[in-house]
């Protein structure tokens, strides 16, 4: 049995005024792009962002990415935005960025004890559900951080993991880590404490869905394969046509799991590679309410992706890989032949589609959407800080899966059912 103590950390303000979508272009936001990159301008200094820079003209596809640099960040010093125009990249990249920020310089208080020692005087996530690392060492009598979030379902105060909330990965790290698997899922910022929070919740489905599509059979994964003459949204045609223009071959999957929120990958790859320029199929995901969004995000992610490669901007995505250009220009080669050999049957229609006209609305449809699929805990821990006034969360909900190409991975129940149906 539970018994309550007093806590620091207040409820996330959900109720009162409605809060009505302001921006409906490629996403859904309480007000414009340029509104979003206006009101963080002058915090850039303040975080440590140096530049803002305009890449798409690296690449030929003429999607809208941008860089925002941080060179002292404590985790990736280089984020990444992307949208249907230029000041929705730049709003994105920023957003990105800040969020980084508010979770390297977390000022909440924190708890060094074992779960065992504060399991019967405060409300614990469920430990057993959340993503576990491979070589964890946790236990019921390991000492760990622990921070305090708020349950989204029932406001009660609910202690999680701080490593899997906070983002400051300097060495060494903080006394207790290595007992869950670390990653940026769930992180999120906006222009509202709801818009925040519904992007982390959307994140969070898109990863499980795209980890239990990953460990579908092959014949289960290309039936799923969009026919893109079904596209009707006019955004997402638009991308289309940009790749098109470019020379480059999309291939779209419905990767909707049974929460149902509308979730969608795709691979690019040139449709005639280049051996002087060899990149390799590049990847993008996307997951929101709206069907129209959760694939214009998949598109515009692949062509980030893209020029993430191109710039060089992270360490750890490299086109040439150990083999070298030859063995990544083959493997565009082999994508680029399946692609255009494999049948588009599935309708983009088949995708769920809610369209709410409030931040609200669409926090109430995910919440529900959750608790129909049995998962009935979503933990937020508020980082905002109340100097810079940008709504900033992190998010877990124990039960769902995240990526599975996260080095330490461990197929959680979810993964593990989705393997068990395969088996002959």
């Amino acid at each position: 049995m539970t018994v309550p103590v007093p806590t620091r950390a207040g409820p996330l303000q959900v109720g009162g005024k409605a809060s009505p979508k302001g921006f409906l272009a490629g996403t859904h936001r309480l007000v414009t792009p340029e509104a979003t990159v206006a009101r963080v301008r002058s915090l850039m200094p303040l975080m440590g962002i140096t530049r803002v820079a305009n890449v798409t003209g690296l690449d030929t596809i003429g999607i809208p990415v941008v860089m925002v640099i941080r060179p002292n960040a404590r985790s990736l010093s280089v984020s990444q935005g992307k949208g249907s125009d230029l000041a929705a990249a730049r709003a994105s990249g920023l957003m990105e960025a800040i969020e980084l920020y508010h979770a390297e310089h977390i000022t909440l208080p924190l708890k060094l004890a074992t779960f065992n020692e504060l399991r019967f005087t405060h409300r614990m996530a469920d430990v057993t559900a959340l993503p576990a690392l491979s070589v964890s060492q946790f236990h019921g009598h390991f000492r760990t951080l622990w921070i305090e979030g708020r349950d989204l379902f029932d406001q009660g105060s609910t202690w999680v993991p701080y490593e899997m909330v906070h983002m400051d990965y300097t060495l060494p790290l903080p006394s207790g880590s290595g007992s869950f698997l670390m990653s940026s899922s769930g992180l999120a910022s906006g222009n509202h404490p709801l818009e925040a929070v519904n992007h982390a919740l959307c994140e969070l489905i898109e990863r499980d869905a795209t980890t239990l599509f990953r460990f579908s059979s092959e014949e289960a994964r290309r039936r799923l394969r969009v026919d893109p003459s079904t596209v009707d949204d006019p955004g997402c045609q638009s991308l289309l046509e940009r790749y098109a223009r470019a020379g480059v071959e999309v291939g779209i999957w419905e990767l909707t799991s049974d929460v149902g929120v509308a979730a969608f990958s795709c691979t690019i790859v040139d449709s005639d590679p280049d051996p002087h320029r060899p990149i390799g199929p590049m990847g993008g995901m996307g997951c929101h309410p709206s069907r129209a969004v959760a694939l214009s995000r998949a598109l515009t992610e692949a062509a980030q992706s893209r020029l993430t490669v191109i710039t060089g901007a992270r360490d750890d995505v490299r086109h040439m890989g150990p083999q070298g250009a030859e063995a990544e220009l083959e493997a565009a080669r082999r994508m680029r032949d399946t692609l255009v050999a494999e049948p588009r049957t599935h309708r983009f229609q088949a995708a769920p589609d809610f369209q709410g006209g409030t931040l609200e609305e669409d926090h109430a449809f995910l919440l529900g959407r959750l608790r129909a699929a049995g998962l009935v805990k979503a933990v937020v821990v508020d980082l905002t800080q109340p100097h810079f006034g940008i709504p900033v969360v992190r998010v877990l909900v124990p039960g769902l899966e995240p990526l599975n190409d996260i080095p330490g991975y461990v197929p959680g129940a979810r993964a593990r059912r989705r393997l068990s149906e395969r088996a002959p």
